[in-house]
């Protein structure tokens, strides 16, 4: 897969997800939040909560389950680019941080990927 390939799948992935979580009642405040700290994909809120998710997409769970891949560094690097976003958007809300998982059987941008959400991930 080139590289322009994976980035579009992975867009793809993001947009799959967010689809999910505004399906289940969360409304999506940013996508892909970038800043020196690193990047969110989705900055979602529901209810009491501020969620800060990483997407992960795979073909399938073979090698391990997507949100195994989110390592100790990355979890380090989410909450580091979290605190920024809380300093420019404060909010009442408590954090959370969430992985959606989005499998895309052929790796290919399919009509029913699997999506699962795991809520307070780490």
């Amino acid at each position: 897969m080139r590289g322009g390939d994976r980035s579009a799948l992975g867009l793809w992935g993001e947009q799959q997800a967010a689809q999910r979580l505004e399906q289940d009642g969360y409304r999506i405040l940013a996508r892909r939040f970038r800043c020196r700290e690193g990047e969110i994909d989705l900055v979602a809120a529901k209810g009491a909560f501020l969620c800060f998710v990483e997407v992960k997409l795979r073909k399938n769970d073979r090698m391990g389950q997507a949100r195994e891949f989110v390592t100790r560094s990355k979890q380090e690097k989410l909450r580091t680019a979290a605190l920024r976003y809380l300093m420019e958007h404060p909010s009442g809300r408590q954090p959370r941080f969430d992985v959606v998982e989005v499998y895309a059987p052929q790796g290919e941008q399919t009509r029913r990927p699997v999506i699962r959400h795991w809520e307070n991930a780490f």
